[in-house]
């Protein structure tokens, strides 16, 4: 997971083909809210790209072993 500075907002181009999770969030001063964003590569993040993370993690590997 990787936390973006205030007011940057994250983009697919930085987490295409890898498990990283981008979260960016900003204050909506009108509103008083805060918008919070995220964004994955779901087609690597899916659950066949998180078994193969977990499988690496139990085996002591690389967790992008084999996803890359």
């Amino acid at each position: 997971v990787r936390v973006l500075e205030p007011g940057k907002l994250p983009d697919t181009k930085h987490v295409t083909f890898t498990n990283v999770c981008e979260i960016g969030y900003v204050l909506d001063k009108h509103t008083g809210k805060l918008l919070v964003f995220s964004c994955i590569d779901n087609l690597t993040k899916g659950a066949s790209g998180q078994a193969i993370q977990c499988m690496n993690i139990r085996f002591g590997l690389d967790e992008s072993t084999g996803l890359l």
